[in-house]
């Protein structure tokens, strides 16, 4: 008998949380994936981490009454103290504005160039996806040809004959830097034209932009943020490693990588200018790795609606 309640009990605590879940407001795709990134601990670390780098980036310059290129012949190779919180460099320059200045160059380039690659990849992986044909036999097999050259040694290339400058390292990094979304994308793109709403959206004549904006892009877009997040910490380490060779931004402007070639000079004496940047340029690459995990768990769908 007591067996028989204690399985009624469990019962009636089941069609309780039944009844719970089915009483709860529905949420969007959007709002389904913010609730399950909160819940993951390490992502949301890593986006608080993201978002307060940029609030320096943007703002500690600008707070600060030192210049990026301002020289303190009395403060060379200083460390942190009270008037200069991360030193000064062998030039006498506070290191704490130079960090966030590079901030600013390291984020911007990693972010743009991240972005570019994804639209680019985007377009040119969808149409070869979802017409197939000549199209995506000439289109895979330039992809094929490219995706067999290291990407860095093009890039290298590229920077040698553009120059130096922010804008030439965007574009030396998008020239192959769309390869990876473009494979991905395509195949995603054809594993959706074959279901059955797509296939029912073309025989209800819908025109293919109608269809590839209502019904494919959608359902792709999620995949598409998390590929995102993870390819701009590939950026960033590309334009750091770029510029400490002496192929990114030239001076006097500055960035982390710029940071990194001139601390790393001095690294038995003052270490302190090596490893703030190096600091910075890891913890960045950690925290976007890591929001980057959590976005792909939040956006898949095969785990919506089972917490």
């Amino acid at each position: 008998m007591a067996e028989l309640n204690k399985e009624m009990f469990t019962i009636k605590g089941k069609n309780t949380e039944r009844m719970e879940s089915i009483s709860r407001p529905s949420l969007s795709f959007w709002q389904d994936a913010w609730r399950r990134l909160r819940k993951n601990r390490a992502a949301f670390v890593g986006l608080c981490i993201i978002v307060l780098y940029a609030l320096l980036a943007i703002f500690a310059p600008m707070l600060s009454h030192y210049g990026f290129s301002t020289m303190d012949p009395n403060a060379i190779h200083a460390g942190p103290s009270s008037a200069h919180w991360l030193g000064c460099d062998a030039t006498g320059r506070d290191l704490w504005v130079r960090t966030w200045m590079g901030a600013r160059t390291s984020l911007t380039i990693g972010l743009l160039s991240a972005f570019i690659n994804m639209c680019v990849g985007a377009v040119v992986g969808g149409l070869c996806g979802y017409y197939g044909g000549k199209l995506d036999m000439i289109v895979m097999r330039i992809v094929d040809v490219l995706y067999g050259i290291p990407s860095l040694i093009i890039t290298i290339l590229v920077m040698i004959v553009l120059g130096k400058g922010i804008t030439c390292l965007i574009v030396a990094m998008c020239i192959v830097g769309w390869i990876g979304t473009c494979r991905f994308v395509r195949g995603e793109v054809y594993r959706l034209k074959e279901q059955d709403f797509v296939m029912a959206a073309k025989v209800l004549g819908i025109p293919d932009i109608v269809i590839i904006l209502r019904h494919i892009i959608p359902n792709i877009l999620g995949m598409m943020v998390t590929n995102l997040c993870m390819a701009i910490p590939n950026a960033i380490f590309q334009e750091a490693f770029l510029s400490y060779i002496g192929l990114g931004i030239a001076p006097p402007n500055c960035s982390w990588g710029v940071l990194a070639k001139e601390g790393i000079q001095f690294l038995r004496i003052h270490p302190h200018e090596i490893v703030m940047p190096a600091f910075f340029i890891c913890t960045t690459m950690l925290a976007l790795n890591l929001l980057g995990d959590g976005l792909r768990d939040a956006v898949d769908p095969k785990l919506r609606g089972t917490e």
